[in-house]
């Protein structure tokens, strides 16, 4: 039933039982890049929390997952990318430049484990785009015609933010026709208030709100997105060059 808090996921003894066998199944990994992550441009309190707890939830559970699709924003370096980049953004509709195609900044945190990952979504491509249905893998295939051709019905979303990027996406996995599942201890939003009233809005719609007792993440949200956050990973330099794994060239 949409909007159900739901038990745990993967712990308290549940098992991923709620899904009929003849279904297939997506995992949605939403924009966990450097630049939504602490010490990025645009950096969401709890992202690398987020990213965290989608490794654990990959190490353990990759294989029940049919598709596994991760997106990135990949701006243009030049322009205003349609809009989207402002020098004095409002937080809303433009934001300060984030995530440029090729740059640290766009690359996926390093705390996420992105080898389980089947296809990888470039989306904001010299526009602005904050579903992942908006994006495309080097190859050209797009989100929904990957979910179709692999006979998607049921995915779960995670990733940044709650109230942009994952909420858009969700709406849209929603209006492929798939059953969404929002996965609340991994994702991160920008604000309280609107990542509460974004996962209000998909529970109407219809997505599922469960926690997986897996992950840390903020789930509604308390970075503000306007400010870096000043902190640091410890462990941050060895792992990021493998965190530009699936970059386009």
């Amino acid at each position: 039933m949409g909007g159900s808090a739901g038990s745990p996921l993967f712990g308290g003894g549940f098992v991923v039982a709620a899904y009929a066998r003849n279904m297939t199944r997506a995992l949605l990994i939403v924009d966990v890049q450097n630049d939504f992550t602490e010490g990025g441009a645009l950096a969401v309190s709890g992202g690398d929390a987020v990213a965290q707890g989608i490794s654990a939830l990959l190490r353990e559970h990759a294989a029940d997952y049919d598709v596994i699709v991760a997106s990135r924003d990949w701006h243009e370096g030049s322009g205003d990318n349609g809009g989207h980049f402002s020098a004095d953004p409002d937080y809303v509709d433009t934001w300060p430049v984030h995530c440029v195609s090729g740059t640290e900044g766009a690359a996926y945190d390093p705390l996420l484990e992105t080898a389980a990952v089947t296809h990888h979504v470039f989306k904001g491509q010299g526009r602005p785009a904050y579903s992942l249905f908006e994006g495309v893998t080097e190859t050209g295939e797009t989100a929904a015609g990957i979910l179709s051709a692999h006979g998607v019905t049921t995915a779960d979303v995670v990733g940044i933010a709650t109230d942009h990027c994952v909420r858009a996406s969700a709406l849209d996995a929603i209006a492929h026709g798939v059953h969404v599942r929002i996965l609340t201890d991994l994702v991160a939003g920008v604000g309280a208030d609107s990542s509460a009233a974004a996962l209000a809005e998909l529970a109407h719609a219809g997505a599922e709100l469960v926690d997986t007792g897996t992950g840390t993440g903020t789930g509604t949200g308390t970075g503000t997105g306007a400010e870096p956050d000043a902190r640091t990973r410890p462990d941050a330099g060895a792992a990021r060059e493998a965190s530009t794994e699936g970059d386009a060239e």
